[in-house]
């Protein structure tokens, strides 16, 4: 298997795999934000697995950190994505090694994303609210939002992170209700704190 940048045309093949990992149409959400970021010139990393076909695929966007001396070039990682039938083989972790390597190429100081820490916390990521990098939206719920800290990184690069307006304009940041709600209720029933309502 060989993990190489995309191509003008692996576009459809990359879309017929995310729509499938994500369990969409073939013209969902998560497709509509990869058209948005690339046709407004957001992406900057785009890699596919090529296993006699396309099996999966990373993408990395323009991001900054909003800190105190000057903007900090980042990056979010959004997708990742890996055929159904081909999950649980080490896909996924190949795409992840190589876009932090290309991305620490490139001169970032960091990787953003919105995901699963259970997973994400096994391949370099740590809670982005720990290093006060905080969230660009209140609907990203805080165990989720994590960075991984590349070599430019310094400790000084605190503040809000700022993501490119293609993920506004498709409504791709955070989740919206009932989903984030649920996830909210379910993360103070772990950490034993009240709900919302027990508080008013």
């Amino acid at each position: 298997m060989e993990i190489r940048a995309a191509h003008a045309e692996d576009e459809p093949p990359i879309e017929a795999i995310v729509a499938r990992a994500f369990g969409e149409e073939p013209d969902g959400p998560v497709v509509h934000m990869i058209r948005a970021l690339n046709e407004s010139g957001a992406t900057q990393i785009s890699l596919v697995a090529d296993d006699d076909g396309i099996v999966g695929h990373v993408q990395l966007s323009t991001a900054w950190i909003d800190a105190r001396p000057r903007l900090v070039d980042a990056l979010t990682l959004t997708p990742l994505s890996v055929v159904p039938e081909r999950q649980r083989q080490g896909i996924g972790t190949r795409l992840l090694e190589e876009a932090l390597t290309a991305a620490d190429e490139r001169g970032a100081a960091a990787v953003l994303l919105e995901g699963d820490p259970d997973y994400y916390s096994r391949h370099g990521f740590t809670s982005a609210v720990s290093l006060n990098v905080l969230r660009p939206s209140l609907r990203i719920p805080e165990p989720g939002f994590q960075i991984a800290r590349l070599s430019s990184y310094e400790d000084w690069m605190t503040g809000y992170v700022i993501y490119p307006d293609a993920l506004w304009k498709t409504d791709m940041v955070g989740l919206r209700d009932p989903r984030l709600a649920s996830i909210e209720n379910a993360l103070r029933i772990n950490a034993n704190l009240p709900y919302a309502a027990d508080r008013e």
